[in-house]
């Protein structure tokens, strides 16, 4: 160690002077308790995000292929897209409006009609069933979301009636009578709420579509994150008669919501820690003016003033990395205990425990900005010690 850092960690742990001690204290817990609260925050944030974004994963395809007029012959054009680099499973489907009565009241549906044999290889639907089977789904039933069966009543067995307008007799619509066949709950209000799924062939029967032609085939991806080299691939291949779009496309708006607010929090935290800061400058202004004997006797003995101000400086850079050293235990500590033992609500978020996920670039991102933040507050205190005179600082002595 050399003189440098053997002084600085000298003024830094010095026994005499309690008051001084007592600033090291406050200035070191000062920052601790910013890390602390950006480690924690930041570690919920991804959580809850990483959470949602596995149930958008779960509950729709990677990449959905569609056509403005459907696409017809469509088990050729799904054959094709398995061949792409990447994707793992293929999957028809029809998608359309119509709207659900029950004892007078209609709710406007998404219906999805989907073939229950190759839509395990796209979607996690089947594993999202609370009440009733995957297999009991035929051209006479019908699988409806948590939300939904909750607001009607619904369980598994009754009899839901749709409605397609502006089919039919006159524009009057047809009236389909399903029975209920599952319940799904994917843990996404909107979800369970407004789909519900049906057989492809019923789906061809109620929008009136040859069995030929399907609105889209969905896709899952070995890798959702390369799901735009999916995308690049797929137009290559079929050409741009084609919308392609994939998972991140039609939640664009959602997750870039979810980034704005993370890094909101975080740059509203981060200002914890300038605070903190404060207390390092003032800290280091009192130890420099109570130690104006000590700098005067290092200038006498020769010492430079740029090793005067790397003292100071050192100092803050001690308070600081200690701050953020037990900031960095404390959040870690506090994170485990939420993900372990705080119960969440489960029927609001589906999960029974708080989602927090630490990871290393966020950690990172919080070391270095509250170390920069700790070294911007000694240049001050550190200039003003320099720039002592030896014969001021020994004047009275």
């Amino acid at each position: 160690m050399n003189y440098e850092n053997w002084i600085s960690y000298r003024y830094l742990t010095a026994s005499k002077g309690r008051f001084l001690a007592f600033l090291n204290f406050i200035s070191i817990a000062g920052v601790a308790v910013g890390v602390m609260a950006l480690i924690v925050v930041t570690g919920v944030m991804t959580g809850f995000g990483n959470n949602l974004r596995a149930k958008i994963i779960g509950t729709t395809p990677h990449v959905v292929v569609e056509k403005e007029t459907g696409i017809t012959d469509f088990p050729g054009v799904q054959q094709r897209l398995t061949t792409v680099t990447g994707v793992a499973g293929a999957s028809p489907f029809i998608q359309g409006n119509v709207f659900l009565e029950s004892d007078g009241h209609a709710v406007s549906q998404v219906i999805r009609g989907i073939d229950p044999k190759t839509e395990q290889q796209v979607t996690r639907v089947k594993d999202y069933i609370t009440e009733g089977g995957w297999d009991g789904l035929d051209d006479k039933s019908i699988v409806i979301g948590q939300e939904l069966a909750r607001y009607f009543g619904y369980t598994v067995g009754d009899e839901v009636t749709l409605i397609a307008p502006g089919s039919g007799i006159a524009g009057r619509g047809w009236r389909y009578q399903l029975k209920i066949a599952a319940i799904f709950n994917s843990g996404m209000v909107d979800y369970d709420m407004n789909l519900s799924i049906i057989t492809l062939k019923k789906a061809q029967d109620i929008f009136d579509l040859p069995a030929n032609k399907v609105s889209g085939i969905g896709m899952r991806l070995s890798d959702p994150e390369k799901a735009k080299e999916a995308k690049e691939a797929i137009y290559k291949m079929m050409g741009y008669s084609f919308l392609v779009k994939t998972w991140i496309d039609v939640n664009r708006n959602l997750f870039e919501a979810l980034f704005l607010e993370k890094w909101g929090l975080f740059i509203i935290l981060i200002l914890m820690v300038l605070v903190a800061s404060f207390n390092i400058i003032s800290t280091l202004i009192v130890t420099v003016s109570s130690k104006v004997h000590d700098i005067g006797i290092l200038q006498s003995f020769g010492v430079p003033r740029a090793s005067i101000r790397r003292i100071f400086t050192k100092q803050g850079l001690f308070i600081g990395s200690l701050g953020t050293f037990w900031g960095l235990v404390g959040g870690v500590g506090v994170s485990y205990v939420l993900r372990t033992y705080v119960p969440v609500p489960a029927e609001i978020y589906s999960i029974d425990h708080v989602p927090v996920e630490l990871q290393l670039k966020d950690i990172l991102i919080i070391i270095a900005s509250a170390m920069v933040i700790s070294y911007i507050a000694t240049i001050y205190p550190a200039a003003k010690a320099a720039a002592l005179q030896p014969v001021e600082a020994l004047r009275y002595e």
